[in-house]
């Protein structure tokens, strides 16, 4: 068994440094959203699924868009494009399935090249 506590993960530069907590046939992601910072449109190519764990996020994901608070989940399809954004900081845990998925890694990169 492994655990962590989401509420102490640190992640100084907030996005730009993400806490990887398991890889294996999924991902599971600490991220940190400093006061003001965007993860601007993006997309992967694994289901997305994203748990606001402290503060508060604004999602733009299409004509859609909502707020999240801390104890929302929310799902995104493989290849969904979408925006997360804070204006006053937040903690969120971000789980990727199938890990990787298909096409995931460029051409003949695996992942240990692209870590």
């Amino acid at each position: 068994m492994q655990s962590w506590n989401l509420l102490e993960i640190e992640a100084p530069d907030g996005v730009r440094s993400p806490s990887v907590l398991h890889s294996g046939d999924a991902r599971a992601i600490a991220l940190r959203l400093h006061p003001g910072q965007t993860l601007g449109d993006h997309r992967v190519r694994e289901r997305a699924w994203l748990t606001v764990v402290e503060g508060e996020i604004d999602l733009i994901c299409g004509d859609a868009r909502t707020v999240a608070t801390a104890g929302m989940l929310v799902m995104f399809d493989p290849g969904e494009v979408h925006s997360v954004s804070s204006a006053a900081g937040a903690r969120l845990l971000l789980l990727l399935a199938p890990w990787p998925a298909a096409g995931h890694y460029a051409d003949g990169e695996t992942s240990q090249q692209a870590e």
